[in-house]
């Protein structure tokens, strides 16, 4: 694996998921083949999961890393090609892409859309810009349009907690108070649209996302119809692809509630964290034995972990 961006990157998913697994139960066994590596991560936004997990699976390896958050530290970056440069922004994001490579083996990146403008956000810019001008493999971190990490965290937990061969795999929207990006929900059809699940995708009208990501998956306006026979429920806001960046509903129905886990085939609920308690998932559901959001949060430690070491290999 030359970079880690999306989906397209990875030769077979199953074959990632299970080495992922594998490292989870033996995660000391490779420190050997991160030694004198080091992993550069840099934020152009928050983080907790993202950010310990990276680090945990880097040391794990037996890696040095070194951490820069954009937004508090350092010079303000110009993304932008062929401007003239006399504003706050210091430094361009060429010779910062070209520089921070010279220091570290592999570099992870994280960035944010503004959710103002859709041709922009869904070019990935930041990332993009990583890729082109920097000279070590590259790791999105969550880019604008795509959390593979996160994806493949989710592929893992469902691997191990699934009682049939193709189970049905649901994403439904639910209400959040603040515009949310639809990079989460985006990557999670895309890499379920490979795996071995049923998937249906549910949101109210004006919620559709982008047809490259919703791909074979089934689409219904209905959530009390998707989720009938459920055996994993995957619960996400996003704002509007199509009224970029709009909150449409706020519709509390949408809420998943203890008597919408009960359509399910005893169905395991799923969030990314952090979780709006009470609005995206009630107390009840997301505290009850059917709830598998910390073992998510733990499976990305070793997603990341998996992603290194095919990366170390392979360059």
């Amino acid at each position: 694996m030359k970079n880690f961006t999306s989906v397209q990157d990875v030769q077979d998913i199953n074959a990632l998921a299970l080495e992922g697994l594998s490292l989870k139960q033996s995660p000391f066994s490779n420190k050997a083949i991160g030694e004198n590596k080091t992993l550069g991560l840099i934020f152009f936004n928050p983080s907790l999961r993202t950010r310990l997990s990276s680090q945990k699976a880097a040391q794990n390896l037996g890696m040095e890393l070194f951490v820069m958050n954009i937004d508090k530290e350092g010079w303000r970056i110009e993304t932008e090609m062929g401007v003239l440069m006399d504003g706050d922004k210091a430094e361009h994001i060429k010779e910062a892409a070209g520089v921070i490579s010279q220091y570290c083996d592999v570099l992870g990146i994280r960035s944010f859309p503004g959710l103002t403008d859709r041709n922009a956000d869904y070019s990935d810019h930041i990332l993009q810009s990583f890729l082109d001008f920097a000279s070590v493999p590259i790791v999105s971190l969550e880019s604008a349009t795509r959390h593979p990490l996160q994806s493949l965290a989710d592929l893992m937990t469902i691997k191990e907690h699934q009682t049939n061969a193709k189970p049905k795999v649901v994403l439904t929207w639910a209400p959040h108070p603040r515009a949310l990006p639809q990079a989460v929900p985006n990557s999670f059809a895309e890499w379920m649209n490979q795996a071995d699940v049923d998937l249906v995708i549910t949101h109210p009208e004006g919620y559709e996302l982008d047809e490259q990501f919703v791909g074979n998956a089934t689409v219904s306006y209905q959530q009390d119809e998707a989720l009938q026979g459920a055996d994993f429920v995957y619960a996400k806001n996003w704002s509007s692809f199509q009224q970029y960046g709009k909150i449409l509903s706020t519709d509390s129905n949408w809420t998943i509630t203890r008597e919408k886990m009960a359509l399910t085939n005893q169905g395991k609920f799923m969030h990314c964290l952090p979780v709006r308690r009470n609005m995206i998932v009630s107390d009840a559901v997301i505290d009850s034995p059917a709830s598998l959001v910390l073992e998510q949060a733990n499976n990305r430690t070793f997603a990341m972990q998996a992603v290194l070491k095919s990366i170390l290999e392979s360059n």
